[in-house]
């Protein structure tokens, strides 16, 4: 899991936020990322609204993908994703699915499967969450999910039920 320098990873980032102005926490959350030394954005998907997963009794979620070229190895990549998390209010409490400013999390490394006690990757539930697979299919419709299979075949598993494309 070390890269070398010139070693340069395509990934995916998923972006999530249904608190203080959701759509401006994403556009926020992009330009952050794409200032990240050694992160290159390739491409940004739709804007996508999703009811919340866990407590109904929130607001609902803006999601979306940002595909990105990068030579941080992945640990240090989630590190500075949570340091966006941070800079924009996240409040990491104990409750699972809770109301946030901003939730970035590294759905995919290139072709690696990692299991840290910090990241999982691909993402635990990135085959069963439509917020998630759309927009990565939008952006990337020939991808392979590592240990999952094509993402064309993962979506016909997973209906778009309540999901909103936002234009």
């Amino acid at each position: 899991m070390n890269n070398s320098a010139a070693e340069r990873v395509v990934a995916y980032i998923g972006l999530g936020s249904n608190l203080a102005n959701p759509v401006e926490q994403i556009q926020a959350a992009r330009t952050a990322i794409s200032q990240i030394a050694g992160v290159s954005e390739l491409a940004f998907s739709s804007l996508y609204q999703s009811s919340p997963m866990g407590p109904q009794d929130q607001p609902d979620y803006v999601n979306a993908v940002i595909s990105i070229e990068t030579e941080l190895p992945p640990i240090d990549l989630l590190r500075c994703l949570q340091g966006i998390e941070n800079a924009q209010g996240r409040v990491r409490k104990a409750e699972r699915w809770g109301a946030r400013t901003l939730d970035l999390d590294v759905l995919i490394y290139g072709d690696q499967l990692i299991k840290l006690p910090d990241l999982i990757v691909p993402h635990t539930g990135l085959a069963e969450r439509a917020f998630v697979l759309y927009p990565l299919y939008e952006i990337a419709p020939q991808l392979t999910v590592p240990g999952k299979g094509h993402i064309a075949d993962l979506l016909k598993q997973c209906p778009m039920n309540e999901l909103k494309r936002l234009d």
